[in-house]
């Protein structure tokens, strides 16, 4: 390791050690009133000694009645060492009362207040789906939410060692919000992968993930589980991930179950296996940066059928008092059930894709989220490659699903998997970099013009991809090896009109000019980089 790069890291590091992302947290007092922001998250602590045989599937909670009338009953869950909490978070102001509920006579009737104050000017809230706009995210407050996904399994095991602070998750969060990204796909907890491994990472241990035997959800290991108990250790450690998250407005979309990754899962509907998913659902629902998936390739490698992955997601509708969105990672479940999950999730590596994506927005009338493209970009280690590695063609990939009219997800081979490195542009020079910055300005086009209000329109494609929106705006995708594309919409007699080019791989804007009126409209990044025509209509 070079100086200059001890230097950096050791920076980075100094910089990060306060990002420990700790819950406000209260010990319950008796006539005690709490207070927090409106959509921030309050753990309410009971130290009630229990001598039940299994306190984390007992039932203990608080039915919370507002000033309004409203009321909502909130689970609490036990954490270990005799303490059980309640997690808390509203989306409207004003004072809340509480009285608890529970199997111990010690934990019944103990009330309280918890006021909620003016939310914070950077926290719109959870992540809904309008009635009115059954097919686009919105925030709770009210504002577009541009769902722009990064796969990070094992994004729990980061900082998992580091007992004091989290300063590698909170490095890379800070890149991946840098970059556009607001939603990070990851497990709740996942062992190892099957495929070979990168000889390279015998030589960078630090970057390897998988494997670890010392972090498990349940008592034991993966290796030897005790599936009698759960390990509160472990989801203390992974309170910290999403409370970072939250405090950084990132969304964790959070699979409950990965399939193919190694894991010593209890048998199907067990006890224990019950215990785990209510647990996972009672511990996280009152975060609003939560989205549930039931399960990674949920109906693959043999387990699960259509009926458990049912069941489960009824078992979740019922525990999940907040109402979080909730899909399955696995299309094959999502076309066959769509009434069953808030938003199709779909794995398509299609050399038509666009076409695919497009059947699929016209098919679903609620949200399609491409989970998996098949993109997967290259990194200093080969993870796994998909069929696609090349940046500029992931890129394009990502584009082809939104101007379908539907949402899509990164991935960089390392950071996806096993592999992770938290702080890629601090590696040696010859290390392969991702190219993060194509996101951020993806990101930017689709801020500047409303993805909710942009619509595809295949009828108008040519030889790109058409979105229009009803105030006259034109983005026309314009792949680098196409010479010209015709625009016959664009013409005069359509209305007067100005255009400019956006370079998808620079950022870079042309001047906005009147349209030329040649029938044939060409990149000046023509055989160099994909752009994209924006064109108005002059008012």
């Amino acid at each position: 390791m070079n100086s200059f790069f001890k230097i950096t890291l050791f920076v980075t590091l100094l910089v990060s050690l306060g990002a420990n992302a700790k819950i406000l947290k209260e010990k319950y007092k008796p006539k005690a009133t709490f207070s927090i922001v409106k959509w921030e998250v309050l753990d309410i602590s009971f130290p009630i000694k229990t001598n039940l045989k299994s306190p984390f599937t007992a039932r203990f909670g608080a039915l919370f009645s507002h000033e309004n009338g409203s009321t909502q009953e909130v689970p609490g869950f036990y954490n270990g060492n005799n303490e059980w909490i309640i997690r808390f978070s509203s989306s409207i102001e004003g004072e809340w009362t509480f009285v608890t509920f529970g199997e111990e006579k010690s934990s019944e009737n103990l009330k309280g207040k918890v006021r909620i104050t003016k939310n914070k000017a950077n926290n719109p809230g959870a992540i809904v789906i309008p009635k009115e706009m059954p097919q686009n995210f919105f925030y709770q407050d009210g504002t577009p939410y541009f769902l722009l996904a990064f796969e990070c399994d094992w994004l729990f095991a980061l900082d998992y060692h580091n007992k004091k602070a989290l300063p590698k998750t909170d490095h890379l969060l800070d890149l991946i919000k840098e970059n556009g990204f607001n939603q990070v796909v990851m497990n709740v907890y996942t062992y190892d992968v099957s495929w070979e491994k990168d000889p390279k990472l015998k030589t960078h241990p630090e970057h390897e993930f998988g494997g670890m035997d010392d972090m498990f959800p349940f008592s034991g290991n993966n290796k030897k589980p005790d599936f009698s108990a759960l390990n509160p250790e472990f989801f203390n450690k992974l309170d910290r991930t999403i409370s970072l998250m939250h405090d950084k407005r990132i969304a964790s979309h959070l699979m409950i179950y990965v399939w193919n990754k190694l894991v010593a899962w209890p048998d199907m509907n067990t006890e224990a296996d019950n215990m785990y998913f209510d647990y996972v659902i009672k511990r996280y629902q009152a975060f609003p940066n939560i989205v549930w998936d039931i399960s990674k390739e949920a109906l693959f490698y043999g387990r699960a059928d259509e009926k458990y992955i049912n069941d489960r997601i009824e078992r979740a509708r019922k525990a999940d008092k907040f109402n979080r969105l909730l899909s399955v990672h696995d299309f094959k479940f999502c076309a066959k059930y769509p009434e069953n999950v808030d938003f199709i999730s779909t794995q398509d590596w299609s050399d038509n894709l666009y076409n695919k994506m497009f059947e699929a927005k016209t098919k679903f009338k609620k949200p399609v989220f491409n989970i998996e493209h098949g993109g997967y970009e290259e990194s200093p280690y080969v993870v796994f490659t998909g069929d696609y590695i090349n940046a500029e063609h992931c890129i394009r990939r990502n584009y082809m699903c939104l101007f379908a009219g539907v949402y899509s997800t990164y991935y960089w081979q390392g950071a996806s998997w096993n592999v992770v490195i938290y702080n890629p542009f601090e590696q040696p020079i010859d290390c392969i970099k991702p190219k993060f910055e194509y996101y951020k300005h993806l990101k930017k086009i689709f801020t500047d013009f409303d993805f909710t209000k942009l619509k595809p329109t295949p009828g108008k494609n040519g030889s790109g991809y058409c979105l229009t929106n009803d105030n006259g705006i034109t983005l026309l995708y314009v792949n680098k090896e196409n010479y010209g594309i015709n625009a016959w919409h664009l013409k005069p007699e359509f209305g007067e009109r100005t255009t400019q080019w956006f370079n998808v791989i620079t950022g870079e804007l042309t001047p906005e000019v009147d349209y030329d009126k040649n029938e044939k409209q060409i990149s000046p990044w023509a055989n160099k980089t994909d752009s994209i025509l924006i064109s108005r209509l002059k008012s």
